[in-house]
């Protein structure tokens, strides 16, 4: 393709006067390599504004007990830059303000409706005046079956009702005394005592209320620990287990003035391989800030408020309450941390303690692990989980690699469960061994219990029903499968709460034999979700309800033990989604919703799930969408921008398979790429991408080759329904979908331009694996050359917008990416334009940085990609 013109001016500096930080937009231009000025934040066009602006959508839910119908209406939520802007401290592979959060939202529900399932009754919650509800959180044993506390601000102050949507009944509680941001409602199971936060820039204090007499105090004394901290109660009752800020702890540890000397890393003889992480620690000073922003007490409060010390102080990093309430699983993290691997990597120490803090039995030391395998079914050695039992009052479950992590050698058995139980003085108990990798458990009943296990090498999954009561019987195979086949995919279990514990498990029939399982129903005409029964006898599925044409319909809520009632979303291409009650087996459904059109903006906007194939007949599949009113016949061609996102398979089937349906309400929200149908672009959103391991190949071995050929085959069936112009057609995407526009533009001639945002362009910065590339460079280097757009910098030779966040935090899209890639693409002569956006992640979350990039897309893609091509 022929380079586009180059891009015409520089823009005019304007200082922002409320913001310490500009943004730098560099430029190069073939002409002038001289880079831009500083910028303002500038606009997109009105008609994109007017979207962006416009109110929320309402939504609609059952409530935790699914006895009510709730439908939330309220205010858009954006961050701002100057929230960004707050005092921030990166340590460990965390992010943290300084001090306790204490903003409060100036947007939140504005009217929320509390409806009976049976509609014969309902209940309107306003908050007062120009106030916000700001959260809700139910009982969950609700003597009522609607009993629930919500927060209001208003006028910079905050306030806890509670209501009863039975009786119509609020009351504000009593909080005398009360100042700060309220936080982290959290009721015992019974409803009769509420516990939440209030942080001030000081401190965060604990209060407990009563919620018959609507009262609340204060827990006198205590802090929590806003970084590393947190509450709960213990088997829904009090009492209350924290982790505190140590008592006179003082001020931050100040940095020095002068060096006190070399920092010095070392390693010798041990491999070491791990994956790019970011906001690690850097220095002794950054070590001395994590030790006292992570250090915490762990206590014990009453329902009297009173506060007991348990153990030493430690940077416990979780503390487990077991579920019967009597003992703690504490993590606590030790010395000697890394500046390689974040906190969740450093050495533990793992104990179980009772409730007055003598440690019962040290469970584990785990070591630091530096050393992260990239191979597939590659599993750190050693134990590498340790869990409650959620079904048993206090019983530990550890599982552990039996091949030492290493998937290539060969043993019988990969891995083994192992169960400790409680005074934990014996030696743990093998309850089960798999053949491949340890998928998880479901603890359903006494007698039964689902065991997954797994193999990414191969894409095979079994799971298998277990008696967790008898381990001489014999498991029973299940499901055995391909993970990539989601046309086989049976569903998932149907959970609900338990009647006595606090857990979730699968809903059965009153008589014990049936369990209810749940699907997405992916199938070559298009997902059909469903409900079936399964015999816990035979094994063998029953369908109960399926989703049928013309609509698409999809499974919420069972709302009781024989599957007769259920909630569900129901949906076609002309009709908005909405909630709908069926009486099983006959299924006749009542609507229980009429929400408005959730995108008012695009009602003339044409959307199709479309297909088509690869020439080595790989299926593919992508949503079209075609602007307001476009007509073909009468508007001809369009310019078009593609939105996509590649993923790797191990087989040709899974790549194949269709995801979603042709029945779906296809309407755009606010997504930025989909912004660009209000310009008059068409938009194919998400077409697939796969790469596929061929001839015992990895995927990535031809990653360019079928990057390319994803990408003609959509051109190519554009073209042919004639609603594409192959000579302005733009690519983009974020992330790995910024690395795949890259690669596109060097590799290719199908795009006149392209759009990339956060992406990593040079394989080598990440070299011990990335997405799912199981490989470390050195056993891979000429597939990591060959997939770095950086190496192919002379290639690109369209116009390429580089978009990125400053404070990047995600795994291998540091910031140096991009601007490594801007300067191998200046270098050579490319069009480019490189945007940085202070205080910006790697999504983008400030107003003022999602209105800016939008101007930026916008102005883009006008300028190299709508206008005519020229001869």
């Amino acid at each position: 393709m022929k380079s586009a013109k180059n891009i015409a001016g520089p823009l005019v500096p304007v200082r922002l006067a409320t913001l310490l930080v500009v943004l730098v937009l560099n430029i190069a231009f073939a002409q002038d390599p001289a880079p831009a000025p500083a910028s303002e934040y500038r606009l997109p066009p009105q008609g994109i504004l007017d979207i962006l602006d416009a109110p929320a959508p309402a939504s609609a839910q059952l409530s935790p007990n699914q006895n009510w119908l709730v439908i939330t209406e309220r205010d858009l939520d954006y961050t701002t830059l100057a929230e960004l802007a707050e005092p921030r401290l990166m340590l460990a592979g965390t992010r943290f303000k300084q001090y306790p959060d204490t903003r409060m939202e100036t947007v939140g529900i504005t009217r929320l409706t509390l409806r009976s399932i049976d509609g014969a009754m309902e209940r309107i919650l306003l908050p007062p005046g120009e106030g916000r509800i700001n959260s809700v959180t139910w009982v969950r044993d609700s003597s009522t079956g609607g009993e629930l506390a919500y927060t209001v601000i208003q006028n910079g102050t905050m306030a806890v009702h509670l209501y009863d949507a039975a009786t119509g009944v609020d009351r504000r509680l009593a909080t005398p005394g009360l100042i700060g941001k309220i936080d982290a409602l959290s009721f015992t199971r019974d409803g009769s005592q509420l516990a939440f936060t209030a942080a001030t820039r000081d401190a965060v204090t604990l209060w407990l209320a009563d919620t018959r007499l609507a009262t609340a105090r204060p827990v006198p004394g205590l802090n929590l620990n806003h970084v590393n901290g947190g509450f709960a109660w213990t088997r829904g009752r009090p009492p209350v287990v924290a982790r505190a800020v140590v008592a006179d702890r003082g001020a931050p540890p100040a940095a020095p003035d002068v060096p006190t000397g070399p920092i010095v890393q070392e390693s010798f003889g041990r491999a070491a391989q791990g994956r790019t992480f970011q906001d690690l620690l850097k220095t002794p000073h950054d070590e001395a800030l994590f030790d006292y922003y992570f250090l915490n007490q762990i206590v014990r409060i009453d329902e009297q408020g009173a506060v007991t010390r348990l153990g030493e102080p430690g940077i416990h990093a979780a503390v487990s309450p077991s579920p019967d309430g009597e003992y703690l699983l504490v993590r606590t993290v030790k010395r000697p941390y890394s500046y390689q691997v974040p906190m969740s990597l450093f050495p533990t120490s793992t104990e179980v303690w009772s409730l007055d803090g003598t440690v019962v039995r040290r469970i584990h030391d785990a070591p630091l692990r530096e050393n992260l395998p990239s191979a597939r079914d590659a599993v750190l050695p050693g134990i590498r989980s340790i869990t409650w039992r959620p079904d048993a009052p206090a019983t530990l479950v550890l599982v552990k690699a039996l091949d030492e992590g290493d998937p290539l050698k060969e043993v019988p058995r990969r891995d083994q469960v192992s169960l400790l139980t409680a005074p934990f003085d014996g030696e743990p108990v093998i309850f089960a061994e798999t053949e491949l990798r340890y998928g998880g458990i479901l603890w359903a009943f006494p007698e039964l219990a689902f065991v997954s296990e797994r193999s990414a090498r191969t894409t095979r999954t079994r799971t298998w029903v277990v008696n967790p009561s008898n381990l001489a019987e014999p498991p029973r195979l299940l499901w055995d499968r391909s993970s990539e086949d989601r046309y086989s995919d049976p569903g998932t279990p149907v959970l609900t709460d338990h009647p006595t514990e606090l857990r979730q498990v699968p809903l059965r029939s009153a008589d014990g034999r049936w369990l209810y399982l749940r699907g997405a129903g992916a199938a070559k005409e298009g997902a059909r979700p469903f409900l079936d029964r399964l015999d816990l006898t035979a094994l063998k599925p029953e369908r109960l309800w399926q989703s049928s044409p013309p609509h698409y319909e999809n499974l919420l809520e069972v709302l009781d033990s024989e599957a007769k009632r259920m909630v569900f979303s129901r949906e076609s291409p002309t009709e908005r989604p909405n909630l709908w009650l069926a009486e099983l087996p006959g299924v006749d459904a009542k609507q229980l919703t009429d929400l408005p059109d959730p995108a008012p903006w695009f009602t003339r906007v044409k959307a199709e799930l479309v297909r088509y194939q690869r020439p080595d007949g790989i299926q593919l599949s992508a949503t079209l969408y075609l602007p307001p009113g476009y007509d073909r016949e009468r508007d001809g061609a369009l310019p078009f921008f593609f939105w996509a996102y590649p993923r790797e398979f191990l087989t040709e089937q899974g790549a194949s398979q269709l995801s979603g349906s042709p029945l779906e309400f296809k309407r755009p929200a606010r997504q930025d790429h989909l912004l660009l149908l209000a310009l008059g672009y068409g938009v194919l959103d998400n077409p697939t991408m796969p790469i596929v391991g061929k001839d015992a190949r990895e995927p990535n071995d031809s990653y360019v080759e079928q990057l390319v050929a994803n990408a003609r085959a959509a051109i190519d069936h554009l073209v042919e329904r004639g609603v594409a112009d192959r000579n302005r057609i733009g690519i983009g995407g974020h992330s790995y979908g910024a690395f795949m526009t890259a690669n596109l533009l060097a590799h290719s001639d199908l795009f006149r331009a392209g759009i990339a945002r956060s992406g990593a362009y040079n394989r080598t910065l990440t070299p011990f694996g990335f997405q799912a590339e199981p490989r470390t460079y050195w056993q891979a280097a000429e597939t990591y050359h060959q997939m770095s757009p950086f190496t192919h910098a002379p290639k690109v030779n369209e116009p390429i917008l580089l978009i990125h966040g400053m404070r990047d935090s995600n795994s291998g899209t540091f910031p140096v990416q991009s601007e490594r890639m801007f300067a191998a693409l200046k270098g050579n002569g490319g069009n480019v334009r490189y945007v940085q956006l202070p205080l910006e992640d790697h999504g983008y979350g400030a107003r003022e940085s999602r209105r800016h990039v939008l101007w930026e897309m916008t102005t883009w893609l006008d300028e190299y990609v709508k206008k005519p091509a020229t001869p």
